[in-house]
């Protein structure tokens, strides 16, 4: 719930960020600090004390962070998690939206010299003027996408850079927080049946049933090995 309260009074001052300009600044400029201070938070305290060892939590180096992903995709199956759909969204979809911004941006340039100077001469750093036009650059993506999936406002544009993949951030911090306490039911775990009831098998299921052998492997001494995976043909989604 320390998460969820943190979340909340986080986000919603982005709200508001329009209407007090460097208040607003400010605080999403921490928001974003905070996001990725929760985020370390989730998975180096307060998932190993809800699992009740800090032996869960994730150790340091590269072998460690994917052993720890791993077995928490095999405890939790993580990968099913809305939240961690949306984490993934927020940071893939962040870098995306960044890329497409920056490509607008250089293909938008005002040049500011003549042909035979380089056009680097004509910024200068910190400059009050913009150094690309956004109505051209944008009119131009809202033609090629659709009108409404541009901005022509600066300010609204950045903000959106800024806020999806720190709303990504707080999704996956707030992910790992819930699995720290076996919650579950967030978890799209429920295989999809006919009306006879028969399993439909799907990929959903094939992870499933990768979880059941990665934990074995993690905790050979505390598992037995499913007997559905030993007796039972794996099933098989080629259809």
């Amino acid at each position: 719930m320390s998460s969820l309260n943190m979340t909340f009074s986080c986000a919603c001052p982005f709200i508001f960020l329009s209407m007090f300009d460097e208040l607003g600044i400010a605080i999403f400029y921490w928001g974003f600090i905070i996001a990725l201070v929760a985020a370390v938070i989730a998975v180096f305290l307060i998932y190993p004390i809800g699992q009740g060892s800090f032996s869960d939590g994730m150790p340091l180096g590269i072998s460690g962070t994917f052993n720890f992903m791993i077995v928490f995709q095999a405890e939790h199956n993580i990968l099913m998690h809305p939240f961690h759909m949306l984490g993934v969204a927020g940071v893939f979809n962040g870098s995306l939206f960044s890329a497409m911004h920056g490509s607008l941006v250089t293909s938008s340039l005002i040049r500011e010299t003549t042909k035979n100077e380089s056009a680097n001469a004509g910024y200068k750093f910190g400059q009050e003027e913009e150094t690309y036009n956004i109505v051209v650059a944008h009119g131009y993506f809202g033609r090629l996408i659709f009108q409404y999936a541009s901005f022509n406002n600066s300010r609204s544009l950045h903000f959106f850079l800024a806020a999806w993949p720190v709303v990504g951030i707080w999704f996956t911090a707030l992910g790992i927080s819930t699995m720290a306490f076996n919650l579950n039911d967030f978890n799209f775990n429920q295989s999809v049946v006919d009306s006879q009831g028969r399993v439909i098998n799907t990929w959903a299921d094939i992870i499933n049933r990768a979880n059941l052998g990665m934990e074995v492997m993690h905790e050979r001494n505390a598992h037995n090995f499913p007997l559905d995976l030993a007796s039972v043909e794996a099933p098989s989604v080629n259809r």
